[in-house]
């Protein structure tokens, strides 16, 4: 039984990492599209957030998982970096 709620434990700490993620995929959408400091500012927010939410699931067993999550908020940082820079 410990097991499965500990696996079910990576499995959520893993689907809140994903969400975060997505935030940020919004988040830097938004900033892409109306850039301004407000919405840059409020990605880079979201980055914080996510890469809190990556940190604890990195403590579970999936890493692949983990990796593939880390791999999409990397590409949405490089993103907003960009942004940054041509501000």
């Amino acid at each position: 039984m410990k097991n499965n709620i500990s696996s079910l434990q990576a499995q959520n700490e893993i689907f809140q990492a994903q969400q975060s993620v997505e935030h940020v995929q919004n988040a830097v959408s938004q900033a892409l599209s109306h850039p301004n400091e407000k919405l840059i500012d409020q990605a880079y927010q979201s980055i914080e957030k996510a890469e809190h939410a990556l940190k604890q699931a990195s403590s579970f067993d999936n890493q692949d998982a983990v990796a593939l999550v880390q791999s999409e908020l990397e590409q949405q940082k490089q993103a907003l970096q960009q942004l940054s820079n041509q501000q």
